[in-house]
């Protein structure tokens, strides 16, 4: 089994780049796609539910700024934790690796048990702030009353599979999500239509299939094949340890918490300068984005266990030659992928919904909305490439730079402007789009030479 081990290290180290990427990169795609279905299949069932699919969609549209939160601190540590452990294991430091599953496993218990505590009683009041109506309140408070009591299941499955993933054991990672979002497929129509749950049966279908995730994830470090072990000792908090962690994983904390905020700031808009129907269309619009961005930080993922282990070991031109190479890969899929979303909008909105008036709504700000998204490859490698080095000033400015300082302002200046209204909210994201893949561009070549020279702390 050390030997095993030994090779699939090596494999990191010397394997040829292309065919590599590929077989650590399918795996890490496939799970993000996989995870991508927990929300999009919930979206297709409920905005099918007779009588009240537009309604509840809506509704269940205001819930993500909250799910998106949770999951922002489930990735926080993942991230941060599972890229520390790989440039530990490239060092080889074991006792720092497993210090490093150990302090990160107590971290998403305590997010968990806070995370609940508060969103359980403020739930309402939140909901209203992110956007909902009188109409859609009630279909956004059962939905998260439920999905709030799997928090736990939601951080475990999702924070802690980076270390698997970091291992180098990809196929596993991506059998984590894939495993319970089968079991979400399944148990989605049975608990919404059969038992007449609605919403609530979306959401006990959503973290019944985490827990069984979470389980599998504990399993695996169990397991003769993990070459880290959790062990009780770990579990106590160390200042050092913990903040190796955040440090590098609040970047990856920003781009989704921030994404909470790009989804309270554009519901209350759509709410504002439109009504329920622009909100239900939101709910749609982020699940496509999420799409197209999934797969590409999934490449990602799947290339940064290559450029942080050669990193941790001093070989710079392969890390090099690995992150020119994976820009390349997502900026073709992007430009793909995006292409055929502008070219045929009605048939990705009908995955969501059949309400015709929906449809018809939808497709001009489609269009416009995720057209800055056909050269985001860019943007999402380089921070890819930042965060695999331990780069973590980089790496939070290009997370902060797309949403916070461009889009949020230009989603609550532009439909002040000729009185665009939703317009304006549409139009922001393909220029925030544009302006950050540019700047990031600029910083990445400027750094580059610096960066793949030697190994530096970030």
């Amino acid at each position: 089994m050390a030997a095993e081990q030994a090779a699939r290290q090596d494999r990191l180290g010397s394997a040829p780049l292309g065919r590599l990427i590929f077989q650590m990169a399918v795996p890490t795609v496939c799970a993000q796609l996989v995870q991508l279905l927990y929300n999009v299949v919930d979206r297709v069932y409920v905005g099918r539910i007779p009588g009240e699919g537009s309604l509840a969609l809506a509704g269940l549209g205001v819930t993500f700024p909250v799910t998106i939160l949770v999951a922002a601190f489930a990735m926080m540590v993942g991230i941060g934790g599972a890229a520390r452990m790989a440039i530990a294991m490239g060092r080889k430091d074991q006792n720092m690796a497993e210090q490093l599953l150990g302090n990160s496993v107590t971290l998403v218990v305590i997010f968990s048990v806070m995370l609940t505590s508060v969103f359980w009683f403020t739930k309402d009041s939140i909901l209203m702030a992110f956007g909902a109506s009188e109409q859609t309140l009630p279909y956004a408070s059962s939905y998260l009353a439920i999905y709030l009591l799997g928090t736990l299941f939601v951080q475990v499955s999702m924070g802690l599979n980076f270390f698997i993933t970091n291992q180098g054991f990809a196929k596993t990672s991506m059998a984590t999500t894939m495993i319970g979002c089968l079991l979400n497929i399944v148990l989605d129509p049975i608990f919404i239509f059969v038992f007449g749950m609605g919403v609530q049966g979306a959401a006990l279908a959503t973290i019944l299939s985490q827990g069984v995730s979470a389980a599998w994830v504990f399993g695996f470090f169990f397991s003769k094949y993990s070459k880290l072990r959790l062990r009780a000792k770990n579990l106590r908090l160390s200042g050092k340890v913990v903040g190796a962690i955040l440090s590098l994983g609040i970047s990856a904390f920003i781009m989704q918490a921030t994404e909470c905020l790009i989804q309270l700031t554009f519901n209350r808009g759509m709410q504002t300068y439109g009504n329920d129907m622009y909100v239900a269309l939101m709910s749609i619009l982020f699940s496509l984005m999420q799409m197209v961005f999934l797969p590409i930080h999934g490449l990602g993922q799947g290339a940064q266990p290559i450029m942080s282990y050669n990193y941790g070991a001093g070989n710079m031109e392969r890390v090099k030659r690995t992150a020119n190479l994976l820009i390349r890969i997502c900026l073709v899929f992007t430009l793909i992928a995006v292409g055929i979303v502008e070219l045929f909008p009605g048939v990705f909105l009908r995955i969501f919904t059949p309400d015709t008036a929906l449809l018809e709504l939808g497709k001009t700000p489609l269009r416009i909305y995720m057209f800055g998204m056909l050269v985001f490859g860019i943007q999402s490698a380089c921070q890819q490439v930042f965060l695999a080095l331990g780069q973590t000033k980089c790496s939070m400015f290009l997370a902060l730079l797309r949403k916070v300082i461009l889009l949020v302002p230009l989603a609550l200046i532009l439909p002040h402007i000729g009185g665009l209204g939703v317009w304006g909210l549409f139009w922001a994201e393909p220029l925030s789009d544009l302006l950050s893949v540019t700047t990031t561009a600029v910083l990445y070549l400027y750094h580059s030479k610096t960066m793949f020279a030697q190994p530096q702390q970030g």
